[in-house]
C-alpha cells in the first residue's frame, strides 16, 4: 500500500477543505483511485499481450 505522500497528488485533486469528513476519508479514496489506476494499467498490458498472441 502506498503512503500518504505517494498519493499526495491524488489527495490534492479530491480534497475539499470544507468537507466535514476529513483527510482520512480523502486518503482512503486516493488509495482506491490509485489501485484502480494500477489495475487499469495491468489490464491494458494483459490486453496488449493477448492481442500480440492473437496476431501470431
Amino acid at each position: 500500500m502506498k503512503s500518504k505522500t505517494e498519493v499526495a497528488p491524488l489527495i490534492q485533486q479530491i480534497a475539499d477543505p470544507k468537507s466535514p469528513v476529513g483527510m482520512d476519508a480523502v486518503y482512503v479514496h486516493a488509495l482506491i483511485l490509485d489501485k484502480l489506476q494500477e489495475i487499469e494499467r495491468r489490464l491494458s498490458a494483459l490486453e496488449a499481450t493477448i492481442a500480440r498472441h492473437e496476431e501470431e
